[in-house]
C-alpha cells in the first residue's frame, strides 16, 4: 500500500550524466510507492554540468523536484544532511545518485515499512555490484561497527533507506563524511528504535566516477569513527547531544 507522503532526496557529486536518467526513473516508480511525493536533488560541489542539467529538470519538473546545491563539497554526510533538512514530508528516503539502485525497488521497503510497523527500514545490497577494494573495505567496515558500537546490520552503507519523519526528530548526527549513514543507525539504535531490513537489487555504475575510495574519506571516516566511539566512553551524554539535528522542525 502506497505511503501518505514521501520526500526522496539524491546526494550528487559529478552525476551529470546520470541525473536525467534518474529523475525519470524516480517520476515513473513514485506513483506506485506515495500519494504525494517530491524528489530533491543536492549537488554537492559539482565540477561537472550536474547543476545546469538540475535547474533544467526543476524548470521541467518544478511542480515536484527541486535542488539543493552546496557551492563547494561537504562530503557525503554533509549532502545526506541538506536532503534531510529539505524534506517535507512525513516519510523520507534516500538513494544515491549514481544510479546503481533503481526507484521503483524502493517499493521493497515500503512494503515492509507497512507489514512491520518499523519507522525505519533500510535496504541490504544483493550481489553487491562493486569492484572487489570496495567489497574489502565495506566487509571490514561492518565488522568495526559490530564490534565497536554492536551496531548489527547487514549493509551499513547501502544507500536504500526509508524514515518516518517523527523518529528523527531529537537525533542529533556530528559526521559529515562517509560515517553518516553508520552514525545515524548507531544513534537511532541507541534511541531504541527499531531497524528493520530487506534485500535490495544493486547495479553497476555505467556512468560517472565513483568517490568512496579515495584515502581521503576514509581518513575522515576513520577519524569520525573513533570521535564517536570515544565519546561515548569517556562522556554519553554529551557526545549524543553533539552534533546538529537532522530536522528543521
Amino acid at each position: 500500500m502506497p505511503l501518505q507522503e514521501l520526500s526522496l532526496f539524491f546526494p550528487c557529486h559529478n552525476e551529470a550524466e546520470n541525473l536525467e536518467a534518474l529523475v525519470a526513473d524516480a517520476l515513473t516508480a513514485l506513483p506506485a510507492l506515495a500519494t504525494t511525493y517530491e524528489v530533491i536533488l543536492v549537488d554537492d560541489g559539482s565540477r561537472d554540468d550536474t547543476a545546469r542539467v538540475a535547474e533544467r529538470l526543476v524548470r521541467q519538473h518544478g511542480e515536484v523536484v527541486r535542488l539543493i546545491r552546496h557551492e563547494v563539497n561537504r562530503g557525503y554526510g554533509g549532502a545526506l544532511r541538506s536532503g534531510f533538512a529539505a524534506a517535507r514530508y512525513g516519510h523520507l528516503a534516500y538513494t544515491d545518485g549514481d544510479r546503481q539502485f533503481r526507484i521503483a525497488d524502493l517499493s521493497r521497503l515500503v512494503d515492509v515499512a507497512g507489514a512491520t510497523k518499523s519507522p525505519v527500514v533500510i535496504g541490504y545490497r544483493l550481489q553487491r555490484a562493486d569492484p572487489p577494494l570496495r567489497l574489502v573495505y565495506a566487509t571490514i567496515y561492518r565488522a568495526a561497527n559490530r564490534i565497536w558500537f554492536g551496531l548489527r546490520v547487514r549493509d551499513v552503507d547501502c544507500a536504500a533507506k526509508l524514515f518516518q519523519r517523527d523518529v528523527l526528530r531529537g537525533i542529533n548526527v556530528h559526521s559529515d563524511g562517509a560515517f553518516f549513514s553508520a552514525e545515524l543507525l548507531i544513534r537511532l539504535r541507541l534511541a531504541g528504535v527499531n531497524i528493520a531490513e530487506v534485500g535490495v537489487p544493486h547495479y553497476p555504475r555505467t556512468a560517472g566516477s565513483p568517490t568512496g575510495a579515495r584515502i581521503s574519506v576514509i581518513l575522515r571516516a576513520v577519524r569520525d569513527f573513533w570521535s564517536l566511539r570515544i565519546g561515548l566512553w569517556l562522556n554519553r551524554s554529551k557526545t549524543l547531544a553533539r552534533g546538529r539535528s537532522l530536522l528543521d522542525d
